[in-house]
């Protein structure tokens, strides 16, 4: 099958990677149909688009990121399949992803003759899912979401911080209310993930909560 009949859907929240990645994919005679910045955008495009595949990067900006778009984009029921291509290789976000419905997860430092062969593997309705990111997801304990203690591996800006995403403010809102840049604030939220050993900022939340609540009824 020609690679040109595969079309393409780039997700990716810098516009030089876009940009970069279309060139490649276009290169090597596939066919991008469309490009996305972030999660709404994506499922906007793929629900208009009806792509094969989607190149989904983990991390997003704004609320959503690629894990809960691919959540989202599997929950369509279309036959469009999504190949996670990212930097970021936890066995958290491997295990994550697949349970959300990605078909593959593929590393951005792939060899392009590998990315090659791991998109056509996805439209053709097959994984693409390297075999050290799969032993590495299956060896890794389980999220420290399950373990409330694990907060207390937290700075105190850290606690003060994954509290207030708790409450459902945004970097912005919560920049505001301590007094610091956005950008200090994704910091530390990015640290923080980190620790927990969760994949994204709602995980973080939803262990916050739990952590919240039980003190409060304890």
């Amino acid at each position: 099958m020609a690679l040109d009949s595969f079309r393409i859907l780039i997700v990716d929240d810098h516009a030089l990677a876009r940009e970069g990645l279309k060139a490649v994919l276009s290169n090597s005679g596939f066919s991008v149909v469309g490009e996305a910045a972030d999660g709404p955008a994506a499922i906007a495009l793929t629900q208009t688009l009806r792509p094969d595949v989607v190149l989904m990067d983990v991390r997003l900006k704004g609320e959503m990121d690629g894990l809960e778009a691919t959540r989202r984009i599997a929950a369509l029921g279309l036959p469009t399949r999504v190949l996670m291509l990212t930097l970021h290789d936890l066995p958290a976000y491997v295990r994550e992803a697949l349970t959300a419905g990605a078909a593959g997860y593929v590393l951005k430092d792939t060899a392009i003759d590998d990315l090659q062969a791991a998109i056509v593997r996805v439209a053709q309705g097959q994984t693409a899912l390297p075999l050290d990111l799969v032993s590495a997801a299956l060896r890794a304990p389980e999220p420290a979401e399950r373990d409330p203690v694990a907060l207390s591996s937290l700075t105190a800006r850290e606690r003060e911080i994954v509290s207030l995403i708790a409450e459902g403010m945004t970097n912005k809102e919560i920049g505001r209310h301590l007094g610091i840049s956005p950008a200090t604030v994704k910091a530390h939220v990015e640290r923080l993930i980190a620790k927990l050993g969760v994949t994204d900022r709602t995980q973080a939340a939803v262990l916050a909560s739990r952590h919240l609540t039980a003190g409060r009824e304890a």
